[in-house]
């Protein structure tokens, strides 16, 4: 059963094109596809971006949970987690599609919570197996260890998610209210029974920044330059970013030579604001020509060096997919997309008048906010040359507490205090907060593990630092958030780490270290032993081999004299020095 949808959100400006209208209490968009298939999208309005640290995973396991029950089939379906929605998408005949949809609906109002931890390790399996991609750090540098940064993590959830945990995320974000249907047909098909609980429309979240200031750059592994800027959501945005694509193709493939693969990518983010990102590889020998090149082709467009020929070959690339018999279908994922976001939506006509309406002074205009957004990563040496500064390395400030030495780096000081903990390194402090913690994972053997809001993060090894003892920790676990704490399983001995001195040093005197300490002792009392026999070899050696030349006449009998000497001297030197070292050590 169907009724009208009234909705402020412009779907009027679709009409002629595609047909809305609810089914059951969700939103549905309709419009005929070619072919004899039929091809349909459930949209919900939570992603990775809605989890925390913490609980991160419980969206895709919920995506998997609900399309267990369907089992194996030559339908062509699937389901896929974002960062601001989850998608159930299948291909099929039109009864086909209805039980697929039923089924995916009948999941969700009643997960199968017996298949919960088989999923978790199908989902580190997938993530272990997946990869994160040249651009992966990004998120975390920009938005930090919450929203869009999780996309950057491992699914932290998927070790310590309950069955209430999961069954409840289901249950309020999972509703007809926080979701879109689309559909290619000229009809909502009979039999569709989605019968999803009710609840309210979840905005995106609100973007949290880990960046003071932009343009910044960060290093990335060798072979990859790739860029990310935040724009506002707009046609002009769209255009330029075909425009930078093109000129970095041009610039790097065709005239430089540099590189394979050049190009940019515009993807929504939320209803207001988009991503674009721009990538280039390279061979580890070229990458400084293609960080510089690239620069380059940036700050050309920044400048306003944007010819009207480039602005009308993306103008005419564009405006041709207006032309297409089957435009209204080819859509319908954008438009429940905008719909489900909160965006307004276009007709093809307005979209048309605003792709005629970009000037090269908009581009212009893009092309400045894009830089002024910036966040860079290059392999190699930085680009503070270009304006561009060096994403946080280290924290503001650091805690006060009770202080534990490396024992693997004298260099390296872990602090356990009241508000947090901080990692002294010579490049300056690393610290966690408490009241900042967006996870702490936990390991049998005392491990701990945290990162902070701001994407830093802190271990803590008890065996690695001097005095981190069972009640220290305890400390700890006590000042941090229990809905931040995720156990994880118990490791083997050879995973423990042990501590490993990065250079050869005396270390007597070090508790934990006597063995290496006794070690050193019998080390020198050999050396204080042999020095004098050593010294007593080389003098006879040396008269012997003097005393040969002079037999020959090469060095007057002086000069033999002279250099035993200076031979004698010089040994007696070095076992002073060796004795002097010797006591400073142990003192």
């Amino acid at each position: 059963m169907t009724t009208d949808l009234h909705d402020p959100s412009g779907l009027a400006a679709l009409d002629g094109l595609i047909s809305h209208t609810t089914t059951q209490g969700v939103p549905t968009l309709y419009t005929a596809g070619s072919g004899n298939e039929v091809s349909a999208g459930l949209f919900f309005r939570v992603g990775r971006a809605d989890e925390t640290l913490a609980t991160a995973g419980i969206t895709h396991l919920v995506e998997h949970l609900a399309l267990h029950r369907l089992g194996l089939s030559d339908l062509h379906h699937n389901g896929a987690t974002a960062n601001a929605y989850t998608l159930f998408h299948v291909t099929g005949s039109e009864e086909e599609v209805v039980t697929h949809l039923n089924s995916v609906c009948a999941g969700l109002r009643d997960l199968p919570m017996d298949r919960l931890e088989t999923e978790k390790e199908i989902l580190r399996t997938e993530a272990a197996s997946r990869g994160g991609g040249p651009h992966s750090p990004l998120a975390l540098w920009r938005y930090g260890a919450r929203g869009y940064g999780l996309s950057s993590y491992n699914e932290l959830g998927t070790w310590s998610l309950t069955p209430d945990q999961v069954r409840h995320w289901a249950e309020t974000r999972f509703t007809r209210d926080n979701a879109v249907l689309w559909i290619t047909s000229d009809h909502v098909p009979e039999g569709l029974d989605l019968g999803l609980p009710a609840g309210t429309r979840s905005p995106a979240p609100a973007a949290t920044s880990a960046l003071p200031v932009t343009p910044a750059y960060i290093h990335g592994d060798d072979g990859h330059v790739v860029l990310t800027s935040v724009l506002r959501r707009s046609t002009a945005a769209a255009v330029f970013t075909d425009v930078l694509g093109r000129a970095l193709f041009h610039d790097l493939r065709q005239q430089g030579g540099y590189s394979y693969t050049a190009e940019a990518d515009y993807s929504p983010r939320d209803a207001g604001f988009a991503t674009l990102t721009a990538h280039a590889d390279s061979l580890p020998q070229k990458q400084d020509a293609v960080v510089g090149g690239f620069v380059d082709t940036l700050a050309r467009l920044r400048a306003g060096r944007i010819e009207q020929s480039e602005l009308d070959a993306v103008r005419g690339k564009l405006l041709k997919m207006y032309d297409s018999p089957g435009l209204g279908a080819a859509g319908l994922p954008s438009y429940a997309l905008s719909l489900l976001l909160g965006h307004p939506l276009l007709s093809p006509e307005q979209h048309r008048a605003e792709l005629n309406a970009v000037t090269v002074a908009d581009l212009h205009e893009v092309a400045r906010q894009t830089w002024d957004s910036a966040l860079l990563q290059v392999p190699g040496r930085g680009v503070d040359w270009a304006g561009f500064t060096l994403a946080p390395q280290s924290s503001p400030a650091a805690v006060t507490g009770t202080r534990h030495p490396s024992l693997e780096d004298d260099r390296v000081t872990l602090v356990i205090g009241a508000e947090g903990v901080t990692l002294e390194t010579p490049k300056g402090p690393v610290t966690v907060r408490h009241d900042a913690c967006a996870a702490m994972t936990t390991r049998p053997d005392g491990a701990r593990a945290l990162t902070g809001h701001d994407g830093f993060a802190v271990t803590v090894e008890p065996t690695l630092f001097e005095g981190v003892t069972a009640e220290r920790v305890a400390a700890l676990d006590a000042a941090v958030p229990a809905e931040c704490v995720v156990p994880m399983p118990a490791r083997t001995p050879e995973q423990i780490p042990q501590p490993r001195r990065q250079a050869p040093e005396p270390v007597v005197g070090r508790r934990g270290a006597s063995g290496r300490g006794r070690a050193s002792g019998w080390g020198w009392a050999a050396l204080v032993v042999l020095l004098p026999v050593l010294a007593v070899a080389w003098a006879a050696l040396g008269v012997y081999l003097i005393a040969d030349r002079i037999d020959e006449g090469r060095i007057p009998p002086l000069g033999g004299t002279l250099v035993i000497i200076a031979v004698e001297l010089a040994l007696l030197r070095w076992t002073r020095t060796a004795n002097l070292r010797r006591r400073q050590a142990r003192g």
